[in-house]
């Protein structure tokens, strides 16, 4: 590997060890994956930390990778099988307060992939926020996690 695709490969990985910040809002650890190379969906997942002193809410995200993009969770039918839904009304996030966007559990999906997630590729995706308004973060496509 040359000095300069070092260089750049260096200053990429410092791109993603810092959170992304917006109006007491912290995301850390984001990355997204998809079960397969020709996967017609993906997941992201975060940590959101609600560092500002009132409460806020995640109510939308978008990314110019997917048709549609969609907050979701996991729950359990009557029959005990689990099921993916769209998560009406946002996900709350209290003044000094974490949540986990992980995998089994809330999430960020993203539906009609216009193009595979690729290890090692970034993703954009678009965080909007009842009151701390839009985040632009660049997601590492990290298909080991």
């Amino acid at each position: 590997m040359s000095l300069k695709q070092l260089t750049l490969a260096a200053l990429a990985g410092m791109t993603f060890a810092f959170p992304a910040l917006a109006e007491g809002i912290e995301v850390t650890g984001a990355y997204a994956r998809a079960a397969s190379p020709s996967a017609k969906a993906g997941g992201v997942f975060m940590t959101l930390n609600n560092t500002g002193a009132e409460d806020d809410r995640l109510v939308g995200a978008a990314s110019d990778v997917a048709m549609k993009v969609e907050l979701h969770t996991h729950k359990k039918t009557g029959d005990g099988v689990m099921q993916m839904v769209a998560i009406e009304g946002g996900i709350a996030l209290p003044a000094g307060a974490s949540h986990d966007l992980a995998r089994g559990g809330d999430h960020v999906m993203l539906m009609g992939l216009k193009r595979s997630l690729v290890q090692g590729d970034t993703v954009t995706l678009v965080l909007t926020f009842e009151h701390a308004g839009e985040m632009t973060i660049e997601v590492p496509v990290d298909l080991t996690r």
